[in-house]
């Protein structure tokens, strides 16, 4: 077979079965294993695939902000600020630490937040299963199955991630299991952060290092095709282990679970078309003040492969629900019949959705759903990757900051600015000043005020760092040894109050510790991603700092210990 041809054969296998060996590959090619290593490599270079251990396995496509008219004319163009473009916001909280801000100003401006898996801090209800109850009944399934089919031996390994949610399933499922057989073994509870990835690499050591692992709990889909994968990978028998995936989100575990031959014998539905659903009515009933349940708990249920044609049906298209089995069966929280319309209700322009894991069948599905929702009741939508989102507000509380410090600085002043995400925001603004000397051991600021003449620049000199572009070393602290500055801007990457100032590199906390000796005022610039994280090296206490420049999302709990130790608070807002 000519090689174009093969690439192409190859990736469209990948494509269908989702993960394939390189022996696997080799024998449908009918070539050896080395050319099909040759041939994986160069779909790799196309981004084509993704090359994992032992194989390959599809792309996985990121559903990005939605920024083309609809064919129906609703236009999903952003303009301004996310803030400024929604009446009601959808979001799964990630990470508080960063989506905290963003929260803070959806709240003020009083836009209702509904929350999607888990609470967020001032929503008006959360949108999903009762996860702990789901994740029991899904155990007691398991050590049913056990007592079946491995004569009561239970030995599990659980992939879960740190969030809520995910804690919740994998205690209830731990719960039910023991339930049932009170001496099931836990194996592994590992954190593999949602990704197919770790979970792949971890079921492949747990299978290496526990010959008697016989139960696979994966707290989403995604998670238990990479332990599927991984299973496929060590040729272990369909009848020794079981994967039992939480969610059922899409086509992937549905196909596995009628298939003939396969690890998962049952898996729980969420059905992301009863949440997507009942997360735009619970939008609409926001936005006009109507009281609403805390918890809109949503149904589930177990599936097998038998149960599982009760409640969807194999189209051309994929698995389609069946609505007339949901309604009769299930207890649905919100009138979702197709004659339900909203009535003496005011529809929101535009709904925004953040989407935490926009490569998940859940969200790709639950986003599809609440499409055709919106559509139906003419209101405007608007998709957004919560990882770009997260990126945007980070960008923006350190501009802030920047402009917080700039402010500080005064004609004359001698300033002395570390390296880091916020001095070149800083640098743009200074160097539209005059009279101004300004000392930096970093490139970046280096380039960016050299072209304004009016001020006196001078570099440190140094072994140049390429990794962070700063200049370190004993030239350039020995430079700072005969300098003195009236303000130093710092930047450092944990601060705590029992640790202090740390960062990640020896060669850089020497050169932030000369600067802080250098200078009779030190100002903090941080974000408040940095609180709380402690990094590898301490440089200094947090009692050299004079002044801390950061967000308004630092927590008044914080700011109340930082004020204590005499440091002056600068809060960045819009």
């Amino acid at each position: 077979m000519p090689s174009k041809n093969r690439l192409d054969q190859i990736a469209h296998f990948i494509e269908q079965y989702g993960f394939l060996s390189v022996t696997r590959l080799g024998e449908m090619c009918e070539v050896s294993e080395m050319t099909i290593r040759r041939d994986l490599a160069k779909l790799v270079v196309e981004k084509r695939i993704q090359r994992v251990y032992g194989g390959a396995a599809a792309l996985q496509r990121e559903a990005g902000m939605q920024e083309q008219e609809d064919d129906d004319g609703l236009s999903s163009r952003p303009v301004g600020s996310l803030v400024e473009r929604v009446d009601v916001l959808i979001a799964t909280s990630v990470n508080p630490k960063y989506d905290g801000a963003l929260i803070e100003r959806i709240s003020r401006k009083h836009i209702p937040i509904v929350a999607e898996s888990q609470p967020i801090r001032d929503e008006e209800t959360l949108v999903a299963v009762d996860n702990y109850q789901a994740g029991y009944e899904l155990g007691q399934w398991a050590g049913q199955y056990a007592l079946q089919h491995f004569n009561g031996q239970a030995h599990m390994v659980d992939l879960s991630t740190r969030l809520p949610n995910a804690a919740a399933r994998s205690n209830g499922f731990i719960g039910g299991l023991h339930d049932v057989l009170p001496d099931a073994e836990i194996l592994l509870s590992v954190d593999a952060q949602s990704r197919y990835d770790i979970a792949y690499q971890l079921t492949l050591d747990a299978l290496t290092v526990h010959n008697q692992l016989n139960i696979i709990f994966a707290i989403n889909d995604t998670l238990a095709l990479g332990a599927i994968h991984a299973c496929l990978q060590m040729n272990i028998p369909t009848d020794r282990v079981v994967v039992i995936p939480f969610g059922l989100e899409g086509d992937t575990m549905k196909n596995f679970l009628v298939s003939s031959s396969t690890y998962v014998k049952a898996g729980l539905a969420m059905f992301p078309e009863i949440v997507g659903a009942c997360l735009i009515e619970a939008s609409i009933t926001a936005y006009n003040h109507q009281v609403l349940p805390r918890h809109m708990v949503t149904p589930y249920i177990i599936l097998n492969p038998q149960t599982l044609l009760d409640f969807y049906t194999p189209t051309p298209e994929g698995w389609c629900i069946r609505w007339d089995t949901v309604r009769a069966r299930l207890s649905i929280p919100i009138d979702l019949s197709p004659d339900h319309w909203p009535v003496g209700t005011t529809f929101p322009r535009r709904i925004g959705f953040i989407i935490p894991f926009s490569e998940h069948e859940w969200y790709k599905n639950l986003t599809q759903n609440m499409r055709e929702r919106v559509i139906r009741y003419h209101i405007e939508y608007e998709i957004v990757d919560v990882e770009q989102n997260l990126r945007d507000e980070v960008d923006q509380r350190r501009r802030q900051i920047a402009q917080h410090a700039a402010d500080l600085v005064n004609r004359d002043e001698v300033i002395l600015i570390d390296g880091g995400p916020i001095s070149n925001y800083l640098a743009e603004i200074l160097a539209k000043r005059a009279g101004l000397t300004i000392i930096t051991n970093s490139m970046p600021v280096f380039d960016i005020l050299k072209t304004n003449s009016d001020n006196i620049l001078i570099c440190t000199g140094g072994a140049y760092r390429g990794s962070s572009q700063l200049l370190v070393g004993p030239p350039a602290e020995g430079t700072l040894r005969e300098l003195r500055a009236d303000k130093l801007f710092l930047m450092v990457t944990g601060i705590t109050l029992n640790f202090g100032l740390s960062h990640t590199n020896i060669s850089e906390v020497t050169i932030k510790q000369a600067m802080i000796r250098s200078s009779r005022e030190v100002i903090l610039l941080a974000d408040t991603t940095y609180f709380g994280e402690e990094s590898v090296i301490q440089v200094a206490p947090l009692t050299v700092v004079h002044k801390l420049i950061t967000d308004d999302a630092l927590p008044a709990s914080m700011r109340l210990d930082i004020t204590k130790l005499g440091i002056q608070i600068i809060l960045a807002g819009p």
